[in-house]
């Protein structure tokens, strides 16, 4: 402590650096496991906050326009809707929220594959697509998907990407699921 006379005041003032060297010795230890605590707390519950999100990326040999014109036909996404086959109710429906052909597209996805997956609501689906040389990187983000949501929802995308990468790249369809459906489309034919 350093003290000062300043005419009939005496005014004290308290040097910082001591008291810092005595906390960081002996109190800091018993504080940070509070601090890490409390940081994990607060991680935790903004986590529950924030939807899930699942982001996909595969490359692709072909061109923006032609694997847009695979993933679309203008109107609804061809791989996610599907055709109805006798007696099986569509895959899902789909609101385009954003369009910049051919290089973007997020929508608004209802899966109604299932009661169960009806259950989950709308979720939102955005395909970007980069040309990298001779080959196109497509990005596929779903999001906005509650924390634990069904993985109905979107674990079938590793399967819908590998059969659009098959049919782009060999004009022939691998014989999953979802690959067959696509075929069935109108214009899924090779092309």
């Amino acid at each position: 402590m350093i003290s000062e006379r300043r005419g009939r005041e005496k005014l004290h003032f308290l040097n910082p650096v001591p008291i810092r060297l005595v906390h960081d010795r002996w109190v800091s230890k018993y504080a940070e496991p509070w601090a890490a605590g409390l940081s994990r707390l607060k991680h935790n519950i903004e986590a529950k906050e924030r939807p899930m999100e699942k982001v996909f990326e595969i490359y692709i040999r072909t061109t923006p326009e032609r694997l847009w014109e695979a993933i679309s036909d203008g109107t609804t996404t061809r791989v996610l809707v599907g055709p109805n086959f006798e007696g099986e109710p569509p895959s899902a429906s789909s609101e385009i929220l954003e369009e910049d052909a051919p290089r973007r597209r997020v929508e608004r996805m209802v899966a109604e594959w299932s009661e169960e997956v009806k259950r989950e609501g709308p979720s939102r689906v955005t395909w970007e697509i980069e040309p990298v040389g001779t080959s196109c990187r497509l990005r596929v983000t779903h999001d906005e998907l509650r924390e634990g949501a069904n993985d109905q929802l979107y674990g079938g995308w590793p399967m819908i990407l590998s059969g659009l990468k098959s049919f782009l790249e060999t004009g022939e369809f691998i014989d999953t699921p979802a690959t067959l459906r696509f075929a069935a489309m109108p214009g899924g034919e090779a092309a």
